[in-house]
């Protein structure tokens, strides 16, 4: 499917355009044009999806929905993002949006109801309420929310209306807006046959769409990518790895994930199911501060292209972008006018490489995985897929290598060099995607 062959970018849009922190809930703001002015860029990048986060009225951050129907004024209008989103489609470019399901902001009209109303509403039953207690903002009543986090209000799915609800404004944001796909947000929290219910709203719409739940802990959840319920997972486990071993100079660790993921052993969890990549984005610390040698980052992201899966480049990362999780997270959601695009041109040319390489290949896209040689500092596997096989070597220490992986020739993908594979050499910091 189309989703398995792209290349995404992830943008978080209330960061990205320099919104507010706070909705005041005034005036329109017409800032998704910050949007429009990146897709040339984006399509030269060889960008071939866009994975946004929140777009919706919510009360501070996006996660909490106010109006599941209309665009964040801070943002702007629904017209500007039904223009935004058919730019991007003439650029051949994909959209997805975050669908939060699982909870909605204290603003959120039904909730309202709630607390002005109490017994008197159905509304009541669209949450888990105790009318016999008290929250935090002192309600004279409690109810279920996110992980301790009293803003967040926890949706009760089990109620027919509230899923009618919900799958009114899925079919509303495909038919109005034409999107291609859906991050279903905390999806570890949804239950199976809410996917299924989702996967059965989407289908009817497109026969194409794409669903991508977010998961933490990723190790019990290979039964829910399956045609009826979701395409994909966040592949955090393989995240956590990359930055680890890299930082470690230990590719035992990652090589260790990506052969109990992906490999050909019967217990292998996820072969032949491609789970979303990434290095960083807007929950965890940008891939340039969290590498403790910068001379790595390219290595970094030859190995995020080249793992089985499907890639994700997190706004602005690309230019060497930092951010820790500093100020409530808002650190690793800078405006994109404050970024400098040419701090690290190296990095954004090698990126746009990747990205022509991974596009132009099946055995990237869907190609088994094989662990060719293993060293602390230095790693190779093999991708094959309809008799096409690349080598990927990897070279993370401070002083020379050479691999030795088999006897033939092969021209390295990155460079245009033919070499034989029998002794692959890299030079400190390096890597190579040899094809045969």
């Amino acid at each position: 499917m189309w989703f398995d062959e792209s290349v995404f970018y992830q943008i978080y849009p209330l960061g990205f355009c320099g919104a507010e922190r706070e909705n005041d809930f005034g005036e329109v703001r017409h800032r998704l044009g910050k949007i429009s002015a990146e897709i040339p860029r984006l399509k030269e990048s060889g960008v071939t999806a866009v994975l946004f986060n929140p777009l919706f009225e919510s009360e501070r951050h996006g996660y909490d929905t106010v109006d599941f129907y209309k665009v964040d004024r801070r943002l702007g209008t629904n017209a500007e993002l039904k223009e935004l989103i058919a730019e991007l489609h003439s650029a051949g470019i994909r959209v997805v949006l975050d669908g939060v399901f699982n909870h909605v902001g204290r603003a959120f009209a039904p909730f309202q109801e709630v607390l002005k109303k109490r017994e008197g509403t159905d509304y009541r039953f669209w949450f888990n309420i105790n009318f016999g207690g008290n929250s935090s903002y002192n309600d004279g009543l409690d109810y279920e929310n996110w992980e301790g986090h009293a803003a967040l209000v926890k949706l009760r799915l089990e109620n027919h209306d509230l899923q009618n609800y919900l799958m009114d404004a899925v079919r509303f944001w495909i038919r109005e807006f034409g999107i291609d796909g859906l991050r279903l947000d905390v999806c570890y929290l949804l239950p199976p046959w809410f996917m299924e219910l989702l996967r059965r709203t989407v289908n009817a719409e497109k026969n194409d769409f794409y669903l991508v739940g977010e998961v933490i802990h990723c190790g019990n959840f290979q039964s829910n990518i399956s045609p009826d319920r979701l395409d994909s997972i966040t592949n955090y486990e393989c995240y956590k790895g990359m930055i680890s071993a890299f930082n470690s100079d230990n590719l035992f660790e990652i090589e260790h994930s990506l052969t109990r993921l992906f490999s050909d052993q019967p217990w292998a969890l996820y072969t032949g199911k491609r789970m979303l990549n990434f290095v960083d984005n807007h929950d965890v610390i940008r891939a340039f501060t969290a590498l403790k040698n910068k001379n790595n980052l390219l290595n970094l992201y030859t190995l995020l292209f080249t793992i089985p899966g499907v890639p994700c480049i997190y706004y602005g990362s690309e230019f060497g972008a930092e951010g820790d999780k500093g100020d409530n997270d808002h650190h690793l959601r800078p405006c994109i006018d404050s970024l400098d695009k040419f701090a690290h041109s190296e990095l954004a040319a090698h990126i746009r490489k990747l990205a022509e390489i991974r596009t132009q290949s099946r055995a990237l896209a869907y190609g088994s995985y094989r662990k060719a040689t293993l060293q602390n500092k230095n790693m190779s596997f093999i991708r094959e897929c309809d008799g096409e096989k690349l080598i990927v070597a990897i070279n993370i220490g401070d002083t020379d290598c050479t691999v030795r992986v088999e006897e033939a020739e092969g021209v390295d993908l990155l460079t245009g060099q033919v070499r034989n594979l029998n002794d692959i050499y890299l030079p400190p910091h390096s890597a190579c995607i040899y094809k045969k």
